[in-house]
C-alpha cells in the first residue's frame, strides 16, 4: 500500500517530476490530492460525497477518470496512514495566486459538506490545510459561510 502511495509522490510531485510532467499538471494532481483527504476526513465516505469529489475534480482541473479513479484508490487504501500535506501545499503555495488558494478552501469546505454535516475532523483537516495553505481566518470563514450557502 505504501509503495503505492510512494509512486503517486514520485510520479506527480517530486523534484524530477519537473523534467516529465508539466507544472500544471502537477498543481491539479496535488490539489485533487487534498481534495481526496478531505474527502475521508471523517472515515466516512458516502455517494453525495464522492459525486461532489468527482464533479469538483471535473469542473475545476479537467482530470480524466482515470486520474480521479486513482487518487480515490489511493486515499481508500491510505487514510489511515500519516500523511505530510507539506509535499502538496509547497508546490501550491509557490504557484498559486492567493485567490486560487481561496477557491480551494472553498472547495474543501464544499467536500466537507456534501453529506450535509460537519464533521471535527474535516473542520481540523480544513483549519489545518487553510494555514499551510497562507489563507488568511477571514477567507476561512468567509468560504466557509459561502459553501454553506451553496448546501443542496
Amino acid at each position: 500500500m505504501f509503495t503505492k502511495l510512494q509512486n503517486f509522490f514520485n510520479q506527480y510531485l517530486n523534484d524530477n517530476a519537473e523534467d516529465t510532467i508539466p507544472i500544471e499538471r502537477r498543481l491539479h494532481m496535488a490539489t485533487a490530492a487534498l481534495m481526496v483527504e478531505m474527502l475521508h476526513a471523517d472515515e466516512q465516505v458516502t455517494e453525495q460525497e464522492e459525486k461532489k469529489l468527482q464533479l469538483l475534480l471535473k469542473q475545476r482541473f479537467n482530470l480524466s477518470d482515470t486520474e480521479i479513479e486513482a487518487l480515490i484508490d489511493l486515499a481508500n487504501n491510505e487514510k489511515h496512514e500519516a500523511t505530510d500535506y507539506f509535499q502538496f501545499t509547497s508546490l501550491i503555495n509557490e504557484h498559486y495566486s492567493q485567490q486560487k488558494k481561496i477557491a480551494l478552501v472553498e472547495d474543501l469546505w464544499k467536500l466537507a459538506y456534501a453529506d450535509h454535516e460537519l464533521d471535527k475532523y474535516e473542520e481540523h483537516l480544513l483549519r489545518r490545510l487553510a494555514e499551510l495553505l497562507h489563507v488568511p481566518h477571514k477567507d476561512f470563514i468567509q468560504t466557509k459561510h459561502k459553501a454553506l450557502k451553496e448546501k443542496p
